[in-house]
């Protein structure tokens, strides 16, 4: 264990993802100075405050001095500013206890390119942004870089956006096949739940007419995910289409994606019921394209199932279809990753998103992880390279990146596109400038005021969802109301 004693609770997600990040897999407890040290620990950081300094040191149990830092700044400074400073002084202090350098520096956030989309804005040349990245946060060249050609890119992307009288619509449908061993969405198996989707989608209608007010914005992208919405039966899912519709108005759309996802949900007449509506983009999402991984974490389909529904989709019309994939999934390494991606750009999909696993506590893999003990998670800078190298000789290229905590590697989440099959609605949710009205069970509404974002969470529990859906509907009304 690591402990963090501050003098003043100030800073603490920052300090402990941090610390994580040097450190995967060790548990850090952060207090406050006064309160009760937590139990036996290896290291320790003590974090002092004043008015005009920080002060950090860095020690073992025994007490020996590791690293110490001081550093001073005005008493005028921002608290932007100091948290920037106190994460400089810790990343120095680390990086040179282990010899390492984290590729994306002392950034802990999960938008690391809305730093220099920002500073584009502001009218900074990309060299400019590129040197106070590497100066501020201890970015490497190459992540640098990727930031900055995305957030060039997203601007293009989102030039004719109408972020004030525009929004975008999510529809979480929360059913899945199974439950994958990584996942940490609220959403349960269809098998388990088949007698409450029928109540879910009233639940879900309810809250669509009431929220239909929004129609006097231009609805610019609507988003239905989950979950896995093709778990839906074809009369279901054409039931929810049909309502989306009548109750929105869909003229101003600039994409409707629909995750199928799942390819062991996937039938020629659900795709069928999508070709009904104005859907432009779907994903099929296979996540490792190796037979006896997807048997580990659960995803109770083949690799020749994955292939068939692509190859169904593309039969029928779907002209815009997304994959997604996992780096450093139990037991895959290099060789097992470069198949996926050989295996998947020989597909063509029109848009590839890789994700980097993240171990989050809500997980079965991070729960039992005891059991996984003796199993390799591997990802690095080669496996990552690699991928973008695939991506790349299919036309596939950087749009939007987006990072999570306990991500293997301390890497990230990109997604790779086709000029003109970039997913609009990807973007907006990373850069946080257009409101988004989210409906079903745990999705999350933010309403977007210049700076200020209001957040309008629904339960995540698909029967307090049901019971409680009128709360829920007054609770997003006021909400919508006032902005």
């Amino acid at each position: 264990m690591i402990t963090v004693q501050q003098n003043r609770r100030d800073f603490a997600y920052d300090i402990h993802s941090l610390i994580r990040a040097f450190y995967p897999g060790v548990d850090v407890a952060v207090y406050q100075t006064g309160e009760e040290e937590p139990g036996d620990y290896e290291k320790k950081l003590e974090v002092t405050y004043s008015d005009d300094a920080i002060l950090l040191v860095w020690r073992t149990a025994e007490g020996k001095i590791l690293g110490r830092q001081e550093r001073a700044f005005s008493p005028k400074t921002g608290r932007a500013e100091i948290k920037n400073i106190l994460k400089a002084m810790l990343y120095e202090i680390l990086s040179e206890e282990t010899g390492r350098k984290l590729p994306w520096g002392n950034l802990t956030g999960i938008r690391p390119v809305k730093i220099p989309m920002s500073l584009l804005e502001q009218g900074w040349k990309n060299t400019q942004i590129a040197e106070y990245m590497r100066n501020t946060y201890y970015t490497s060249n190459e992540k640098t870089a990727l930031a900055i050609s995305i957030a060039n890119r997203e601007r293009a992307i989102l030039k004719d956006i109408d972020y004030e009288n525009g929004y975008s619509l999510y529809v979480g449908i929360p059913f899945c096949p199974s439950v994958c061993l990584y996942c940490s969405f609220s959403s349960g198996s269809i098998a388990a739940w088949e007698n409450y989707v029928d109540a879910y989608l009233d639940a879900l209608c309810k809250e669509i007419e009431a929220c239909a007010a929004w129609s006097k914005k231009k609805l610019q992208t609507l988003y239905i995910g989950g979950g896995t919405p093709t778990t839906l039966d074809a009369a279901q899912l054409s039931r929810l289409l049909q309502k989306l519709e009548q109750c929105f108005d869909c003229g101003h759309l600039r994409e409707f994606t629909v995750e199928a996802g799942r390819p062991d949900s996937i039938t020629r007449e659900k795709l069928a019921v999508l070709k009904e509506h104005p859907v432009t983009r779907i994903s099929i999402n296979p996540q490792t394209m190796n037979d006896q991984t997807l048997e580990i974490i659960g995803r109770r389909h083949t690799v020749r199932q994955v292939t068939d529904a692509f190859a169904l989709a593309r039969e029928m019309g779907f002209d815009n279809i997304n994959m997604d994939l996992i780096v450093g999934l139990p037991g895959e390494g290099y060789a097992e990753v470069e198949h996926t991606m050989r295996e998947v750009t020989r597909l063509n999909p029109d848009s590839i998103t890789v994700h980097s696993l993240a171990l989050k506590r809500a997980t079965r893999l991070n729960l039992f992880r005891d059991e996984y003990r003796e199993t390799s998670f591997v990802n690095s800078s080669e496996i990552m390279d690699m991928t973008a190298g695939y991506a790349a000789s299919v036309q596939q290229f950087p749009y939007y990146l987006y990072r999570q905590k306990n991500m293997a590697g301390n890497f990230e989440n990109v997604g790779y596109a086709r000029a003109g099959a970039e997913g609009i609605y990807n973007i907006l949710i990373m850069e946080e400038k257009q409101s988004i009205l989210a409906l079903g069970a745990g999705a999350s509404t933010k309403i977007v005021n210049g700076e200020k974002i209001e957040r309008v969470e629904n339960v995540k529990d698909i029967r307090g969802y049901i019971e409680r859906i009128d709360e829920m509907i007054a609770r997003k009304l006021k909400a919508m109301e006032m902005s």
